[in-house]
């Protein structure tokens, strides 16, 4: 059987580590499924980086979490993806944001990663560009949103 990891972008552990955040019952109850399942979580030394900019690295839960570095086989993955965003923006209405940067990237590392079978983020304009790549070069993996509770997305009862 085939072990699931996922990788979790910046904006799961903003509303994860916040409890205030409208999304963090949703984000907890997530991180604590993944963890009664044996789903490995990942994070990319991207989603390090701009969490960074507001927090500080101790503050995410490393212990829980594998860590993924940006490599060449992502970089040009990046490139192949940004290539079809950038011929098909005008098919998607994104708000003002740079295509490349983050989310395309982090796209790439989970198309990449063949032990990524889902991408989990809040971000619904990351979600539009994940729709247009499916589209048109279907990634190796799931868009999860988390907006939508855990146990919708797996098909489970909510019992509680």
């Amino acid at each position: 059987m085939k072990h699931s990891s996922v990788l979790l972008d910046t904006s799961f552990f903003i509303r994860f580590l916040n409890d205030n955040d409208p999304l963090y019952y949703n984000a907890d109850d997530y991180f604590r499924y993944f963890l009664q399942q044996e789903i490995t979580m990942i994070i990319s030394t991207i989603s390090i980086a701009e969490y960074c900019v507001g927090g500080e690295v101790q503050e995410l839960p490393l212990r829980n979490l594998q860590i993924l570095p940006f490599n060449l086989n992502h970089s040009k993955k990046t490139g192949e993806f940004a290539r079809i965003i950038f011929q098909n923006k005008d098919r998607i209405k994104l708000k003002e944001r740079n295509i490349i940067p983050n989310d395309t990237k982090l796209f790439a590392q989970a198309d990449s990663e063949k032990r990524i079978d889902f991408y989990l983020s809040s971000d619904l304009e990351s979600l539009k560009i994940y729709n247009l790549l499916r589209q048109e070069n279907n990634p190796g993996f799931q868009f999860i949103d988390l907006n939508t509770p855990y146990h919708e997305t797996f098909g489970l009862l909510d019992l509680r």
